[in-house]
């Protein structure tokens, strides 16, 4: 999970926007860039006024196939979706994240204001529950996670992981306002903070799924409409060629990036660069100096923490393995109900030996992406 502290840019309409370009994504990298989910008061406010007004319910569907599941996601600032724990079931929203690797929801015994406002975790009411074991921690960049490990029957539709590990908060900081109960992590088990295997691998390993492989679907509408599938993927989700990237090392989910550039010429990631697709990530995340330099030479004007544009006209590229992608400019902003427009770029704050792009849901939204674990692959396509 990218431990990131995150917000947003506003953009006025009084100035034009000039074209900017990235260019040259292939499969690089073995380090991992960590990231959280704390956004600033904000982007906290839009994100909850966003929900309101366009509130609707979570379903869940699956069978697709013998061996192919999916799950309905809400989508605005994070990838949500909802599953349950323990015997009866207990309902929790949690974020799935492509870039972490452990599955964790608070705890009742949790006195965290954060977790008093969330869903928490009743064991002594599941009969499926063992005796507590080790505890864990888990550092972010702005915050921590403090919890024990657990086991329990964990439902995902209508995929069921038995005596399923996961963590259970004790202690949490850096969630103040978010509208998820916990995380779900869809990453290689290599890194597991609780010592536990991924629930993915584990749906893998008791038959649930046959392949190791999941694809997202993120609706263009932002909310409504987005999908998870375990075992395999559905073609419906997506249009054209499906292109595979292959990860030069797995335990991560980083590529190489040539170059970005805005009419032609480099403004950051000269010489190449690292660059992750995380659907943990709300933003595109950059190097404060870059990003700074993107804003400028797009137009910004500081306002506070927000940055003031014009109307937005030029499209986003994207070249990965020598293929394009292209975002359109509505792509990556965001209006809300007063008509200021939001920008997809801020600071990666989280520390990095090489300079790291975090692509997320901005990008993902516009493709179909597949995560094929068992080849050490990645798949995009133009969504439908």
């Amino acid at each position: 999970m990218l431990r990131t502290q995150t917000s947003l840019s506003t953009w006025s309409q009084e100035r034009s926007m000039k074209c900017l370009v990235l260019l040259g994504l292939v499969a690089f990298s073995d380090c991992i860039v960590n990231e959280d989910h704390e956004k600033s008061s904000s982007e906290n406010n839009m994100l909850n006024n966003f929900l309101k007004e366009h509130a609707y319910r979570l379903y869940q569907t699956s069978s697709l196939g013998s061996n192919i599941a999916t799950h309905l996601l809400r989508n605005f600032q994070d990838v949500m979706g909802n599953i349950t724990i323990g015997t009866p079931p207990q309902e929790f929203q949690v974020v799935f994240d492509s870039a972490s690797f452990d599955l964790w929801v608070p705890s009742v015994f949790c006195m965290s204001p954060t977790c008093s406002s969330h869903v928490m975790f009743r064991h002594i009411e599941s009969s499926t529950f063992p005796p507590i074991r080790n505890t864990f921690s888990i550092e972010y960049c702005s915050g921590s996670m403090k919890g024990v490990d657990a086991h329990d029957n964990v439902q995902i539709g209508d995929l069921v992981s038995t005596d399923q590990p996961f963590g259970l908060s004790m202690k949490q900081l850096g969630f103040e306002g978010m509208p998820f109960d916990g995380v779900f992590g869809l990453n290689y088990p290599n890194l597991s903070f609780t010592g536990g295997i991924p629930i993915f691998d584990n749906l893998k390993n008791q038959s649930a799924v046959s392949e190791l492989v999941f694809a997202i679907y993120l609706s263009k509408s932002k909310l409504e409409g987005n999908v998870v599938m375990f075992g395999g993927l559905d073609h419906r989700y997506y249009q054209g060629v499906l292109n595979w990237i292959p990860l030069i090392q797995a335990g991560d989910r980083h590529v190489q990036m040539d170059r970005i550039t805005m009419k032609r010429q480099d403004i950051a990631c000269s010489g190449g660069c690292e660059a992750l697709v995380d659907t943990g990530t709300s933003l595109t995340l950059g190097p404060r100096r870059l990003v700074d330099n993107i804003l400028r030479l797009i137009g910004a004007m500081p306002r506070t923490t927000f940055h003031v544009l014009g109307p937005i006209t030029c499209p986003l590229l994207s070249s990965i393995n020598g293929i394009n992608y292209s975002l359109p400019a509505q792509a990556y902003t965001i209006t809300d109900s007063s008509d200021d427009c939001y920008t997809i770029f801020k600071e990666n704050t989280a520390s990095a030996s090489t300079e790291t792009w975090i692509l997320g849901d901005v990008f993902l939204r516009q493709y179909f992406s597949v995560y094929d674990q068992g080849n050490d692959r990645i798949g995009l396509a133009q969504t439908v």
